[in-house]
């Protein structure tokens, strides 16, 4: 066995500490710099690895593994949080959840990496094509199987900065595209060319990245301020996960989300009151059952019209008497003496291993199972479509998960034929800790404000909840970790669909096409160059000039 010589294991360590760089460029770290750790990777993929020189297919995937290992180790390192609510019975599955987690997300780095080794580009068109495999590749991850998209290397920019809202044109992932190209130039800029030529590509990268950014700016400052829509109050009121589905804490759960909700408003009274996912700790149906003591609270607490989103898990019954569990955002209207249904969302993406368990008849057989506190899985709600409620603009509920994803409400509105103009998310990320992992959700949630154009009321138990306008900003107090109260604020007004909203990812689609178009275009000439070569040799066999 022939071991690995120094400069292949130097672009190994590389290729893990550029990916573990980049990784650091997102809440709640927000080192930017290190985004120039895609060109560490980048330069990885270059290094020798082989007798020949260059790096064998299986190397370079052996080594956008390691930059993937990098990326997500810290990415996803709250994925433990999950596994440690309930310790005793799950507690030994978290190291298990990261390792996993953190090399089956690195295999689409390692094909990312592969094709683009076989592509065989360098220079400038080595570049794009390095953008379009790994921006490709992260499409794919937020696609296969259930897909989990998960900081796109497009959404390390902070939501509602001036580099963020180019998601409004491509979407998250067409920023990834543009992203890596920027933040992996260094590795082209430095490479083997004349100062006059490296001097070149400073300014050309430098010039894209200020038409970007000035681009970006022009876009927020034309941000619409007027008209204002009605008032709603968003609830936080702190709850601790690991304790609050003892059945001795229901009642005092259910008062402190009362007083919050019915705690007087400084000037206009609220239309809306947003509870977060799961606010409580019990089935919806029991608490709205005709009589039961929380059903005639809310009742009294609401004004007559006012509505009430309440996350909630609820139960519905077949007519074989199965029970089916959803995880829902169920909407109440207070009638003066009694509550009203005004709407329900069933979650339509659920979170694997979470809220269900894949290949779950194999899974409990032997003794596995997801993490709900339900006696069995969540089962996924119809395709989603905009809800149209009393007295309020069209809304899209986007539950927890869902706001992961590029094109959920864009593919809403399609189904329906209706734009909604406004989101509502509720999250539990109570789930995720207190370190990166609601910091990291609550931006991903800000992109999908940029991308569609619209404003979103976003609740969650335990932070960060917020009212976040059209170009991804948030608005007024946030309520960050471990705050307990309300944000009373009127809905910010919608734009006209972005470019985005209108194509979704056919922007991105073109620019991988540019890539590869620009990447095929050399080795047409080469091939061209080297069919004229051998013409040659052929007519003239001793090399003697014709």
């Amino acid at each position: 066995m022939t071991l690995p010589g120094r400069r292949s294991v130097a672009a190994g360590a590389g290729a893990l500490g550029g990916g573990l760089l980049a990784a650091l460029a997102f809440p709640p770290f927000g080192f930017l710099p290190g985004l120039a750790g895609f060109g560490l990777v980048l330069w990885s993929l270059t290094a020798p690895g082989g007798r020949a020189g260059d790096a064998p297919v299986r190397t370079a995937a052996l080594r956008g593994w390691l930059a993937g290992v990098g990326y997500f180790a810290v990415s996803v390192c709250w994925v433990v949080e999950p596994f440690l609510v309930d310790e005793r019975t799950y507690g030994w599955m978290a190291p298990f959840a990261l390792v996993l987690m953190a090399g089956g997300l690195s295999l689409f780095w390692a094909a990312a990496a592969a094709l683009w080794r076989w592509t065989g580009t360098r220079g400038l068109q080595g570049l794009l094509a390095f953008a379009a495999c790994l921006s490709a590749a992260e499409w794919l991850r937020g696609h296969v199987l259930t897909g989990f998209p998960w900081n796109l290397p497009g959404e390390a920019w902070p939501a509602g900065s001036p580099l963020s809202q180019g998601a409004a044109l491509a979407g998250a992932y067409g920023l990834t595209w543009v992203t890596l190209v920027l933040s992996a130039a260094p590795a082209w800029i430095l490479g083997p060319a004349p100062a006059a030529r490296r001097g070149m590509r400073v300014v050309a990268v430098a010039g894209a990245f200020l038409a970007l950014y000035a681009w970006g700016a022009g876009r927020i400052a034309a941000t619409p301020l007027a008209p204002a829509g009605p008032v709603v109050r968003i609830v936080q009121a702190d709850i601790d996960q690991k304790t609050k589905w003892r059945p001795e804490n229901l009642e005092g759960i259910f008062r402190t989300y009362l007083d919050l909700s019915t705690r007087p408003a400084a000037s206009t009274p609220p239309a809306l009151v947003v509870w977060p996912e799961g606010a409580l700790p019990a089935v919806i149906n029991d608490l709205l059952a005709p009589g039961a003591p929380w059903r005639v609270a809310l009742a009294r607490a609401l004004a007559p019209g006012q509505v009430l989103a309440m996350g909630a898990n609820r139960v519905e019954m077949g007519g074989d008497g199965a029970l089916t569990y959803r995880n829902s955002l169920v909407l109440l209207q207070g009638t003066g003496s009694d509550l009203a249904l005004a709407g329900v969302y069933d979650k339509h993406r659920l979170v694997p291993f979470g809220e269900f368990m894949p290949l779950g008849d194999l899974a409990g057989r032997i003794g596995l199972r997801s993490l709900v506190h339900m006696p069995e899985d969540f089962t996924a709600g119809p395709p989603p479509v905009p809800l149209r409620l009393p007295g309020l603009p069209d809304v899209q509920p986007m539950i927890c998960y869902e706001a992961l994803f590029p094109g959920f409400t864009r593919a809403a509105s399609l189904r329906s034929g209706a734009r909604p103009a406004w989101i509502l998310n509720v999250s539990n990320d109570a789930w995720f800790g207190r370190a990166s992992g609601p910091w990291q959700h609550l931006n991903m949630a800000r992109y999908r404000a940029i991308e569609e154009g619209l404003p979103i009321v976003r609740s969650t138990p335990t932070g960060v909840s917020a009212v976040i306008d059209s170009s991804g900003r948030t608005l007024g107090p946030v309520l960050g970790l471990g705050a307990s109260g309300v944000i009373d604020l009127a809905l910010p007004p919608a734009r006209p669909p972005t470019p985005y909203a209108r194509w979704g990812d056919l922007p991105f689609l073109a620019l991988l096409i540019l890539s590869a178009a620009l990447a095929g275009h050399k080795e047409i000439f080469i091939g061209l160059a080297n069919r004229r070569r051998r013409s040659r040799a052929r007519r003239d066999p001793d090399g003697a000039v014709p």
